[in-house]
């Protein structure tokens, strides 16, 4: 799978920035994040859909089983409030459940708040797609993205998928040595 491409999700669930009452910057902050730390090529999809279970569960499937994404990363949805449900969105579609994924996640972002064990992020793998939530805000997604993307080439590599580069000086992934491509 060396030199393939990898094709990437983003998912933003806001009913606000679906609406156009604002602007999407969690959609951008990870698409920023992509091209900073990704050598090697790739492309991706972006969607922003309500705070809505079918509306967020239905995009997650198109992107997985209709459009090939390796991986799918969403933003906002994972507080506690009433209307976040992308946690729940994404359990309900993927196959298995990847603990580390919220744990960690969870655990980094309490280094900067105290208010980060509301969040309810999982990780999850669709078929041979990774998916994860992240948080909604930009600097919380660069926090929290910047250390879990360490473990995700190697995740996608366990799932027969693309196999991604990365700009060390970004984001130094780990890899076991016998996984190493370069």
């Amino acid at each position: 799978m060396v030199g393939d491409p990898a094709i990437f999700g983003i998912l933003t669930v806001s009913d606000r920035a679906h609406s156009g009452e604002y602007e999407d910057e969690g959609g951008p902050s990870i698409l920023g994040f992509f091209e900073e730390a990704i050598a090697s090529k790739w492309s991706h999809h972006y969607r922003i859909v309500p705070d809505e279970i079918d509306s967020v569960s239905s995009t997650l499937i198109e992107m997985v089983d209709e459009l090939g994404c390796d991986v799918v990363v969403t933003t906002g949805g994972t507080g506690p409030a009433k209307r976040d449900i992308t946690p729940e969105a994404t359990e309900m579609v993927c196959d298995r459940i990847m603990p580390g994924f919220g744990e960690q996640m969870r655990s980094i972002s309490l280094e900067f708040v105290p208010t980060a064990i509301l969040s309810r992020q999982i990780g999850g793998i669709r078929n041979n797609c990774l998916i994860f939530n992240l948080p909604g805000r930009p600097k919380a997604i660069r926090e929290t993205i910047d250390e879990i993307w360490k473990a995700v080439p190697y995740c996608v590599d366990l799932l027969n998928g693309p196999y991604i580069d990365m700009n060390d000086d970004v984001c130094n992934a780990f890899r076991p040595k016998n996984a190493r491509r370069r």
